[in-house]
């Protein structure tokens, strides 16, 4: 007969800790979102260089259109989402999608992803803004049910994205007289304002808490200022050009006017106290970046640059830096690793911030070599994002190093 465990009278053995699971990319929202955004931007820039050379196309999407609309509504997307599904837990202390549900949510924009790419514009135009719609909806809940009315304004902010993608495909097709780039462009300003907002929330804290003795400060008038200036810019590219000619040169004033009141702020947080620590000095200098994109969109109205130059200004060298910045911060501190970044991670920071100034000062300094800077810009967003994904993937696939939940 087997012997029996001996055991104190009137002492109960203690429960067998629960089971923690070894693969967590379902637990929390940044982690499938902060993957898939990385490993996208690698492979999308890619894509597009082929495109751009005449290699491959598109059905749905093509060219310029399909590369600005992947960005927008596939990467950027993608980041924001991951933030706020994490973020909206802990503003809220409440449960945001995870497991199947959030399953889900990564289902429909792969979906999307796919769609532009084949001969069905309807489907993509749903599951474009199918997407974000579903994301309000899931931070949307903990938000309303905790009466968390400082945040109610992501949830709008989530739905006017998926009326915008709406509006692309519905100019796209013919339903509507609207260019439909000038639909991502106005994508790009919401973009814009959810980057500002974010950045103004978590940069000087970040700072302040990365690097001893540091006062990065905020200032309420200039922080009005800031955000409001960005909604300006929005609301003046709202108006149709063909019923108010002076649209670009009110854009102009008002994009400058934004770039001064973000300038300020960043010198708020003393931005050249920070180089020692690639983690907090990539969030300073992705911001300076929309500072520059602000200052290059009141040089269009001049008619002195470009203005794909003044996206890419955003787009590579503000978003691309914002994000990947805080993708990989944040997803430091929710799985219990170090707040340090290592030589891998300066790396990334390092070829985001040289694709974006390859991509825009190369061709103001020489516009006939276009095409090299837009491939060399292309390798090296591409290394980036590469990099990116095999230093994350075991981030963000393995549960907490403390055990917790998350």
């Amino acid at each position: 007969m087997d012997e029996l465990p001996l055991q104190r009278p009137g002492r109960a053995q203690p429960a067998p800790a629960p089971a923690v699971p070894t693969f967590a990319l379902w637990q929390l929202g940044f982690r499938p979102f902060y993957l898939l955004a990385g490993i996208f931007a690698a492979l999308d820039i890619v894509l597009w260089t082929l495109q751009f050379g005449g290699t491959i196309g598109a059905a749905v999407l093509r060219g310029p259109l399909w590369h600005a609309h992947e960005m927008l509504f596939g990467y950027a997307l993608a980041v924001i989402a991951g933030f706020l599904l994490t973020a909206v837990r802990n503003w809220t202390n409440r449960p945001t999608p995870t497991g199947a549900p959030l399953m889900l949510l990564a289902a429909i924009w792969l979906l999307a992803r796919v769609l532009v790419l084949g001969p069905w514009p309807l489907a993509a135009a749903l599951a474009n803004a199918a997407f974000p719609v579903a994301v309000a909806i899931g931070i949307g809940i903990p938000i309303v049910r905790s009466r968390n009315r400082r945040n109610y304004f992501f949830v709008g902010l989530l739905v006017l994205l998926g009326t915008l993608a709406l509006v692309v495909h519905a100019a796209l097709d013919g339903f509507l007289a609207f260019d439909p780039l000038h639909g991502v462009r106005l994508g790009l300003d919401v973009v814009l304002f959810i980057m500002v907002v974010m950045a103004g929330r978590v940069v000087p804290m970040f700072t302040n808490n990365g690097i001893a003795g540091l006062n990065a400060r905020r200032n309420p008038l200039v922080e009005k200022l800031s955000l409001g200036s960005v909604i300006a810019l929005f609301v003046v590219d709202l108006l149709p050009a063909q019923a108010f000619p002076w649209t670009g040169a009110l854009a102009g004033i008002v994009a400058l006017a934004a770039a001064l009141a973000n300038a300020t702020r960043l010198a708020l947080w003393q931005p050249w106290r920070t180089f020692s620590t690639p983690l907090v000095w990539v969030l300073h200098v992705a911001y300076a970046w929309i500072v520059v994109h602000l200052l290059l969109r009141a040089g269009v109205a001049a008619g002195l640059v470009a203005h794909s130059v003044s996206v890419h200004a955003l787009t590579v060298g503000g978003i691309g830096g914002l994000t990947i910045g805080m993708m990989t911060r944040t997803a430091r501190g929710h799985t219990a690793r170090p707040l340090r970044a290592d030589g891998f991670e300066a790396t990334m920071y390092a070829l985001v911030f040289a694709a974006a100034l390859v991509r825009v000062f190369g061709p103001i300094a020489s516009p006939e070599h276009l095409v090299v800077f837009v491939q060399a810009s292309a390798i090296l967003w591409a290394a980036a994002f590469g990099l990116y994904v095999v230093r994350a993937w075991p981030v963000l696939t393995r549960p907490r190093l403390d055990g917790k939940p998350g």
